[in-house]
């Protein structure tokens, strides 16, 4: 298992614990942002943007 792997594996069961496990969708971000971390700042904004709620 790789590192990436391992990380999202064990955000999975934080999440899973509480109620909120990952989707695939969240998981393939999780994945995108560790191996890019220059992709961090918009994948936030796209998230923002598609959950925004507007007046």
């Amino acid at each position: 298992m790789s590192e990436i792997e391992r990380i999202i594996n064990e955000v999975d069961s934080s999440m899973s614990m509480e109620g909120l496990p990952l989707t695939n969708a969240d998981k393939e971000r999780i994945s995108v942002c560790l191996n890019n971390p220059k992709m961090l700042d918009s994948m936030i904004n796209e998230l923002l943007n598609k959950h925004k709620v507007n007046a």
